[in-house]
Formats: structure tokens, C-alpha cells, sequence
């Protein structure tokens, strides 16, 4: 197929990346810094807010669990720092109406964004209106003013062309963000997958009225991994694209190594 070749080709283009501070600094300004531990405590999320904010720039926003979003979205009040929660996490499997009661809880306590995970069982199941409809529902609980990035799971979907169909889906139904990983199953980003997302973004930009924007999630633990990412996302998107208004990197373990870059 003429669209998997295309993603072969972009990242077969892919050049080794020199980890200037430019380039350390522009990773940063993308990161959703993450902690979606069973272990947090409402201490321990107090402490990794502070990872937020540094010498060389500051993060996209800072992802927790839902009973945590509260303490976040204090914490940030009057940054440019967003607050973010997840809901059906991880599996995908609670009903629509459990969902849109956590959607709006989340926002009643101040979640700027929510990563929603995508129906992904029924909808390789075969049940693809329901997985749309499931989007623009919980899309319509957003508004306008609360970003909306969905969950594929593409380790799961594992298929580039089951991913490309679901991120068309997604999209169409109005999701604000297509997002690769929970980070919770075996296999969370890969170049091919991303390259695929990016490819479908770039067809819907024509189409489309509102921004569309990309999250790489799952195993992106190095400055050197991200930075092929963001190289991945200037040659398909374009460098200007690449912004935190439409392209992040979850991640708990990049501001360790922006620190350490740092020295």
C-alpha cells in the first residue's frame, strides 16, 4: 500500500539526532509529565509537581490520576502548565455512562484535559459506530474548552492499517488529540505507528475545522527517543505543527534526563 510505504519512508529518513540544548529544551516544552502509579499519594504527587518547572523551560502539563487532578490543577493555577487526568483507564471497558460521570467530576475539579481511552475491545470487535459515538459523546462533555486526546492503544490495534481507520474515527468524531498508549500493556509507541497517526492528522488538517494533535505515550524513557519523535513529526507535519497546542510526549522519566543534561 502506497500509505505504508510512505511510513516506511519517513523513518528510513530518519537521521541520528545531536541533543543540543535547543533540542533538550523543545523536547521539554512537549512533555506531559506522568504518573499514573497505584502507589501515588496526594505527597508523593506534591513532589513530582515540582518536576514541572526548570532552569530550561517548563512542561506541556503534568498527568495524574483522577483523584489527584484537584491538587494539580491548584497547583498550576495561572500557569501555562496544564492539568491533566485520564478516564476509563487503563482497559477501555467501563460503560459510557461511568465515563462521562468521571469526565465531568475531573472538570468540576479542574482538569484542563482529559486522555479518555478509546473502546478499543468493541472496536475490534467489529463495533465501530459504538467506539464513535462513544468519542463524540464524551467529546460533547469536554466542550470546547477541555482538550480531549484519545487512547488508541495501538499495541493492542496492532495492525498500522486497524490503527489508521481508528484514528480516522476518532478524529471524525471530534476528539481534540489521538494518542498512542496507556503505557499499561506490553507494547506502547513505536515510530511506525506514530508515523501512521501523523500521516491521518495530515489528511484530516484539510478536512477538518478544529486543531488535531498527537501524543506519543508508552516507552518513551530517553531524550534520544523523543527526539525522534518531534524529527518524525517536522518531516511529516512540519516544524511549525509541532507545538505543545498539537503534539506531546507522555512521559514520567524525561525531566530526570533534561536535569541530568542540565548537569
Amino acid at each position: 500500500m502506497q500509505w505504508i510505504e510512505k511510513v516506511n519512508g519517513y523513518i528510513q529518513a530518519l537521521k541520528p539526532i545531536n541533543l543540543r540544548p535547543e533540542v533538550v529544551q523543545r523536547i521539554l516544552s512537549l512533555v506531559d509529565l506522568t504518573s499514573l502509579n497505584e502507589e501515588d499519594t496526594e505527597e508523593s504527587i506534591a513532589a513530582f509537581c515540582e518536576k514541572a518547572d526548570m532552569p530550561l523551560g517548563h512542561v506541556a502539563a503534568v498527568c495524574v490520576y483522577p483523584r489527584f487532578i484537584r491538587l494539580v490543577a491548584d497547583n498550576f493555577t495561572g500557569t501555562k502548565i496544564k492539568a491533566a487526568t485520564v478516564a476509563n483507564f487503563p482497559t477501555g471497558n467501563a460503560t459510557l455512562e461511568d465515563v462521562l460521570i468521571e469526565i465531568n467530576n475531573a472538570i468540576d475539579d479542574g482538569a484542563e484535559e482529559i486522555d479518555l481511552v478509546f473502546p478499543y475491545s468493541r472496536y475490534l470487535a467489529g463495533d465501530r459506530q459504538y467506539a464513535q459515538t462513544f468519542v463524540s459523546t464524551c467529546k460533547v462533555a469536554c466542550g470546547d474548552d477541555v482538550t480531549l486526546k484519545v487512547i488508541l492503544e495501538t499495541g493492542a490495534l496492532n495492525d498500522l492499517a486497524i490503527i489508521a481507520d481508528a484514528a480516522f474515527d476518532v478524529l471524525t468524531a471530534g476528539a481534540d488529540f489521538i494518542k498512542t498508549s496507556t503505557g499499561k500493556i506490553h507494547e506502547g509507541a513505536t515510530l511506525e505507528a506514530v508515523a501512521t497517526i501523523l500521516l491521518v492528522v495530515q489528511h484530516l488538517s484539510k478536512q477538518l475545522p478544529h486543531r488535531l494533535g498527537v501524543k506519543v505515550s508508552g516507552g518513551v524513557r530517553t531524550l534520544e527517543q523523543a527526539a525522534r519523535y518531534v524529527e518524525l513529526a517536522d518531516a511529516i507535519m512540519g516544524r511549525a505543527w509541532v507545538n505543545a497546542a498539537t503534539f506531546r510526549i507522555g512521559a514520567s522519566k524525561l525531566v530526570d534526563e533534561v536535569r541530568d543534561f542540565q548537569g
